[in-house]
């Protein structure tokens, strides 16, 4: 269960639970709190765009170990509510794959590795598949991740995709500090937040377009070297760092570095992204008594799909959550 637990996400060169630091720390730091938030979930503000799941580009990453395990749970369950608007970017061919998602399966042609460059390779081919796309709205997951399309939709409703938005939940408690390469052997301190890849995050067309020179074709993994840290944290420097735009901080957004058992069944329609894995060496799962025991359901993503889509061929008739 552990290597199925473990995050296709990597944070480096140091490592805290799985979370960015960079190479040489200062003691500049801003507390979480001077993020600005995405508005409240209740309430129902009305809609800045009237957009439809269909405006979304969902990138799923993963690698080709684990297709039959990890991937298949999300092709059986939030995937196949929402095949139109995912693609699935991997490392390895996979004719079964191409079966069920035809040409939404995407290899990548990058190394299986768990490298900071592989992951890199992946979030390039990510960007550009998205801007080829005509899109609104680009939204990264990891192939941990159980997304709710419904909720997704409603919240990015809430803002123009032309404006420039980058939304997602940091997995620090400050921005990190990082250093910049300038060539000649000049380095420059840099500090900004970013939005953790395991939970996952969205960026609208309007900033994405302006990314272009930092992240499309090869120059984002020029620019990742440049900083010498993975992908998602890549992807804040440019918004943050170069672009001078600020991440919009949304708690809607769940990955495997927080305790999930703080989710509760109520508020489980509302959230965005879902995840499982391990926290401080336990079973790092949603509390939810649902359709399927934790031994058939040990991601409990099984549950949470019969709890929102009750209507679900596979789910238990009239069950009793």
């Amino acid at each position: 269960m552990n290597g199925q637990l473990q995050s296709e996400s990597l944070h480096e060169p140091k490592q805290n639970n799985g979370v960015c630091w960079a190479e040489q720390p200062t003691q500049t730091c801003l507390s979480a709190c001077d993020l600005p938030h995405a508005p409240p979930a209740s309430g129902d503000p009305p809609p800045a765009e009237d957009i439809s799941v269909d405006d979304v580009f969902i990138a799923v990453k993963t690698t080709k170990k684990f297709h039959q395990s990890r991937l298949k749970l999300l092709l059986d369950t939030w995937i196949s509510r929402n095949a139109q608007q995912t693609y699935v970017f991997t490392d390895g061919e996979d004719e079964e794959l191409k079966k069920k998602i035809g040409s939404h399966a995407v290899n990548t042609n990058c190394s299986a590795a768990h490298s900071r460059q592989a992951l890199s390779c992946k979030m390039a081919v990510e960007y550009d598949k998205f801007i080829e796309s005509g899109k609104k709205w680009f939204c990264h997951v990891d192939d941990d991740n159980y997304v709710n399309g419904r909720a997704l939709v409603k919240h990015l409703s809430q803002y123009q995709h032309t404006q420039d938005m980058y939304i997602g939940k940091p997995s620090l408690d400050r921005p990190i500090e990082a250093t910049e390469r300038l060539g000649d052997n000049k380095m420059k301190p840099v500090n900004f937040w970013f939005a953790t890849g395991g939970a996952g995050f969205c960026v609208s067309r309007g900033l994405a377009l302006k990314m272009s020179p930092w992240a499309s074709g090869g120059h984002f993994m020029n620019t990742a070297e440049k900083i010498r840290l993975p992908d998602d944290c890549t992807i804040g420097y440019i918004i943050e760092s170069v672009l001078g735009v600020r991440l919009t901080r949304s708690n809607l957004f769940h990955s495997h570095l927080e305790n999930l058992q703080q989710v509760t069944r109520s508020e489980i329609p509302k959230q965005i992204t879902l995840s499982y894995g391990m926290f401080e060496n336990k079973s790092n799962i949603i509390s939810l008594k649902g359709a399927f025991s934790v031994e058939d359901d040990p991601s409990r993503f099984k549950s949470v799909h019969c709890l929102l889509y009750p209507d679900t061929p596979w789910c238990p008739p009239q069950v009793a959550f």
